[in-house]
């Protein structure tokens, strides 16, 4: 029979599958809403989509992230279950407070704020490995920027072929046009529908 030991670390593991549960209700707006939004996919056809690509994205990408998160941020010699627990528990907190508010945030920068405030609180400041850090706080404030910038050269980009198109009297239909997806998009659906089923705020 499993001690209590081994039954903790098995509680740790639902409650990451939680985490997870949380994760892809937060994201849902931010995966799926341009696709949905433009009427390329509905919405089942889009939660299929996605969720069989962020399974499968490791085999792509790589663990690098993972193993950065699990050795490269923190002292791994104060993690125990507990610092991980207090970890999960931290970011499915968060995760339910800002999705309520209908807040556009990471959960994965949540996740690694509520391993790195489990950690301090074990152990104090000193766990922290700064030169892990850098990355990832660099781009909090470089990501937005540089995907707000992308969507404007692209939506601009798509904006005068469309106008191109239409002064040379092309005949594709309009619906045809409107159907592909823009980074743009997913903004403006987020901020401005959060009514629509696909919005990540409940209210």
């Amino acid at each position: 029979m499993p001690d209590a030991g081994m039954l903790f670390v098995i509680f740790i593991i639902l409650v990451a599958l939680a985490f997870d549960f949380t994760n892809g209700m937060h994201d849902a707006a931010n995966s799926i809403a341009t696709v949905v939004s433009t009427r390329v996919l509905t919405p089942r056809q889009a939660v299929i989509w996605a969720a069989f690509f962020n399974f499968v994205a490791f085999l792509i990408f790589g663990t690098g992230v993972a193993h950065t998160i699990g050795a490269g941020m923190i002292d791994i010699r104060i993690v125990t279950p507990q610092v991980i627990f207090a970890a999960l528990l931290g970011a499915i907190g968060w995760n339910i407070f800002t999705w309520f508010l209908g807040l556009p945030t990471s959960s994965s920068h949540a996740l690694i704020g509520g391993y790195a405030g489990a950690a301090i609180v074990k152990a104090g400041p000193g766990v922290i490995i700064a030169h892990g850090w850098v990355k990832t706080v660099m781009f909090i404030f470089i990501a937005p920027v540089l995907g707000m910038f992308l969507g404007l050269v692209f939506i601009t980009a798509t904006t005068w072929m469309s106008a191109r198109r239409i002064r040379s009297g092309s005949t594709r239909p309009p619906a045809a046009s409107s159907s592909s997806p823009r980074p743009s998009t997913a903004w403006a659906t987020a901020a401005t529908t959060p009514k629509r089923p696909w919005a990540s705020s409940p209210v």
